[in-house]
Formats: structure tokens, C-alpha cells, sequence
């Protein structure tokens, strides 16, 4: 075999062989390795409601602003509410000038001879002088309640956060229950990373993982938090008489299904602006995978 051709054989069969060792890797980095693309920064949202109707009177945020625990978000009208406290205030005081008459009235027939007041006449007052006392309970508790609303005419941020999806307005009309905005918690960004099937192996709680979010350079660094203990099974039916609607079709192409993985951040970068919904690859610690794969437990005798 002449040099050259010796050459060309050589050199054919180092570019194979770079070609699948390239092959290979290429497979194993995207096939093999756990990381996944669908990945969604996500936080708590807390959906603010008026706890007692009435008309809006003040609004003081703007739409995503920051605010913090306790701060003023808008006020209801609080002038039927401070009628009520009033109103609960007088009840109250009456029913406390009625206890006093009760219980004198009682003294005073305990105190006398049996021969004057009977048995009964001092049951009798004893029975009005309890009842008195129910009242003035009662009328504290009323008390308290129209405190309570009245306080609750200011609606203040229930967590430190930045105001979204602001729907209230001076003169809106705030039912009770119905969400005017809502506030995402600042100190509740983590990130859910929904990983296929075929990659849970290699998942463990603790392990380090990597995101990188697709608007910017960015790379935030956080741990494996938890991971889901169930999807929806789409395939899962209910017929007519309540029994299970079986697809009699199979599809040859299986998709793994994607499970949802919750992943903490374990620092974030002051200057970054994290939006919840926004997506994100996440891609677990080539050092740590062998170490995450977890142990296969071993079934006890008799199971």
C-alpha cells in the first residue's frame, strides 16, 4: 500500500472516529443528562380582597410598585362602619346601666327576710340578673366585630411584595371576597423545572442545579427542594355508568411525561429582575448526577 493511500485510510478513520466520539457526546449531553429547557420561574401570588364591602374612598399604590408588610393598599368607605361602632358602643352601655339595675335588684331581695320575699321572687331576680349579664356580653362582642370591620376598611399588604394586576379605582364598589389586585411575594421566587420521565433517576432532594434564564446571560445557582408525587393522567376517563373509559387505540410513539420538580434559589443577584412566568433551562451538576441517582431499595422478607 503506496503512502498516500496509507494517509487517506488514516485519516478517513480519524474523522470517523472524531465523528463518533462527537456522536457520542452529543448524545449523552442531550439524551443522558438531566436538564430540561422547560423550566418557569414561579412565585406565591396573594390575591388581595376587601374583607367588608363598601365604596373605594383611597387608593395609595400604583401598578407594580413594591411595597412592604403592612402598607396601606386602598381604603373602603368607613363611615357606615364607624356608625356601627357607635351604634354597638350605646347598645353596649345600655345593657351595662341594665346589668347594674339587675344586680342591685338581686342584692336587695337576697338581703331581705323570707318573710318579705319569697323563694321565688328571689330566683326570679337572680334569673333577670344573669340574663343582664348575657346581654352585656353580648353587646361586647358587637362591640368588637364593628372594630374589627371598621379596621378592616383599610386593606394593607399581607406580605412584602410588588403590586400586579391593580383593578381598583376611588369610587369602585369592593365586594366582599372579590379580588381587586394582587401582590407577588418578593421573598417566594423559586423555580419549577419539569423534567421527563426518563431523567427522575438521576433527580435528587439537595441536589445542586444550575438555571439559566432565557432573557440574559444570567446563571443562578440553587438545589433540587422537592420533587412532584403525581401528574394528571389524561388517558384517565369516566363513562356514563361511572366506569373507566378505556382508549382502545395505542399510540406507537410514547412521549415521557414531564414531572414537575420545585427547585430553591439558593442566592439572587440584587441587580437581576426576576418575573414569575418567565422561562428558563435548568440543568443539574454534572459532578453530583452519579450522586443523585438514588439507591434502589431492597423489598423487606414476606412483602
Amino acid at each position: 500500500m503506496s503512502a498516500s493511500k496509507l494517509f487517506r485510510f488514516v485519516l478517513t478513520a480519524l474523522l470517523l472516529g472524531a465523528a463518533l466520539w462527537f456522536g457520542k457526546g452529543a448524545w449523552d449531553q442531550y439524551m443522558e443528562s438531566a436538564w430540561t429547557r422547560d423550566g418557569r420561574i414561579k412565585a406565591d401570588v396573594v390575591n388581595i380582597t376587601a374583607d367588608v364591602a363598601g365604596a373605594v374612598t383611597e387608593v395609595h399604590v400604583r401598578d407594580n410598585q413594591f411595597v412592604r408588610k403592612g402598607d396601606v393598599l386602598f381604603v373602603v368607605d368607613p363611615a357606615r362602619y364607624q356608625s356601627a361602632l357607635e351604634q354597638a358602643r350605646s347598645l353596649l352601655a345600655a345593657q351595662q346601666v341594665e346589668k347594674g339595675r339587675r344586680t342591685r335588684e338581686a342584692k336587695r331581695r337576697a338581703a331581705l327576710d323570707d318573710a318579705v320575699v319569697s323563694a321565688e321572687s328571689r330566683e326570679g331576680a337572680t334569673s333577670a340578673m344573669d340574663g343582664a349579664s348575657a346581654q352585656v356580653r353580648a353587646a361586647t362582642e358587637a362591640v368588637h366585630l364593628a372594630t374589627l370591620n371598621l379596621e378592616r376598611t383599610v386593606v394593607r399588604a399581607p406580605v412584602s411584595g410588588y403590586v400586579t394586576n391593580l383593578n381598583v379605582h376611588v369610587g369602585d364598589f369592593a365586594a366582599v371576597g372579590v379580588a381587586r389586585l394582587a401582590v407577588i411575594d418578593s421573598d417566594s421566587f423559586y423555580v419549577a423545572g419539569y423534567f421527563e420521565e426518563t431523567k427522575l433517576p438521576l433527580l435528587k432532594a439537595g441536589a445542586p442545579v444550575q438555571v439559566k434564564l432565557m432573557g440574559g446571560d444570567a446563571t443562578l445557582h440553587g438545589h433540587i427542594e422537592s420533587i412532584a408525587r403525581g401528574i394528571t393522567d389524561r388517558d384517565a376517563s369516566t363513562g356514563r355508568e361511572l366506569l373507566a373509559d378505556v382508549n382502545p387505540t395505542f399510540s406507537w410513539v410514547r412521549l415521557a411525561q414531564r414531572v414537575p420538580v420545585r427547585i430553591h434559589i439558593d442566592q439572587q443577584p440584587k441587580e437581576l429582575t426576576l418575573v414569575a412566568g418567565t422561562t428558563c433551562t435548568v440543568i443539574l451538576d454534572s459532578k453530583t448526577t452519579t450522586a443523585a441517582a438514588p439507591a434502589k431499595a431492597t423489598a423487606p422478607r414476606g412483602a
